[in-house]
């Protein structure tokens, strides 16, 4: 099963045993050399910044759950990309995992509810309390219309790019 670097509202156990009912969290873990980021969207990113790191949690996903994760994280609109990053796991040791990497750049606003969530899940972790106080300076987003999931929905239609199937794909 691979494992995956969750850094936003992921880290939520309830939220992933609801989208990903077959994966488990392993521990908390660090990516190194990057920044929590928000992008245009309204959504979580990171981006590489060789002074910083990202805190966020190891999950052990099973198979039978990525796509489902892959739907969730935008994969086929383009929203997020997957690649695979080192990652630093709670006792030290690194290990490579999926990170969903947004293609928008940083200085967004978050949507209503978004860094709430996020920061919900990374106290329940017991994120270091520096994190947290970066965290919370990305709170206080304005958005126009609510989700299902209590997000609010930016007022602009996010650009869309093709989606290229792999074989994987044609099930």
């Amino acid at each position: 099963m691979p494992l995956y670097f969750a850094y936003g509202s992921n880290m939520d156990v309830a939220a992933m045993q609801v989208r990903c009912p077959r994966s488990r969290p392993v521990s908390r873990a660090i990516l190194p050399r990057h920044r929590f980021i928000i992008m245009a969207e309204g959504y979580a990113s990171v981006q590489r910044d060789g002074t910083r790191s990202v805190h966020g949690v190891l999950w052990d996903v099973a198979l039978g759950d990525m796509r489902t994760l892959d739907t969730y994280e935008s994969i086929g609109s383009g929203l997020y990309t997957k690649i695979s990053q080192p990652v630093l796991r709670d006792a030290g040791a690194s290990v490579r995992a999926l990170v969903y990497v947004g293609r928008g750049k940083g200085g967004g606003r978050p949507l209503d509810g978004y860094m709430e969530a996020v920061i919900a899940a990374a106290k329940s972790w017991q994120l270091p309390e520096n994190y947290m106080r970066e965290l919370s300076a990305l709170a206080p987003g304005m958005g126009q219309t609510t989700t299902s999931q209590g997000f609010t929905q930016p007022t602009v239609a996010p650009k869309v790019r093709p989606r290229f199937a792999t074989p994987l794909d044609r099930r």
